[in-house]
């Protein structure tokens, strides 16, 4: 990794100009062609400096106002079955398992953004209802605090 490989991390990580051609408008800022800003950011994400190159959308800005976070009592031994099932559902953006407390039976855990409370409501009951499992809760999240990534 150069200089130039810094400046170009440095230049991404708060993400990409919404332009046609993004990268080639990129490259004319750093003084690089488009095809050397992208050969860059191939060469950092085979490397694994950049684990990530995806699109993230500002939620709240296209109406979704309402966050929950479904935990599931399930079956040890059905957790992955159940799990391919809830993740499959459009609505969920997260879907992982974790282990069981004395004091919290949840091992499956699945994250669903909507428009509302009563929205995220009625994706549990869609989800309680393909997988069979009754017991769950449904978190809503009450404050956002941080959203942001690794910064160099």
């Amino acid at each position: 990794m150069d200089e130039l490989d810094i400046r170009l991390l440095r230049a991404v990580q708060d993400g990409l100009k919404l332009t046609k051609q993004p990268y080639q408008d990129l490259g004319v800022e750093m003084g690089m062609s488009e095809d050397e800003v992208i050969q860059r950011l191939r060469a950092l994400v085979g490397e694994g400096v950049i684990r990530r190159f995806a699109a993230a959308i500002g939620h709240r800005a296209l109406g979704i106002a309402a966050n929950a976070m479904i935990v599931w009592k399930v079956p040890s031994q059905d957790v992955e079955r159940i799990g391919r099932i809830v993740a499959s559902f459009e609505d969920v953006t997260h879907c992982y398992e974790r282990a069981v407390q004395p004091e919290w039976p949840y091992n499956l855990y699945a994250m669903v953004h909507s428009r509302s409370r009563e929205e995220c409501m009625r994706i549990a009951s869609e989800i309680a209802r393909a997988t069979g499992v009754e017991e769950f809760k449904v978190l809503f999240s009450e404050a956002e605090y941080k959203k942001t990534s690794a910064r160099i």
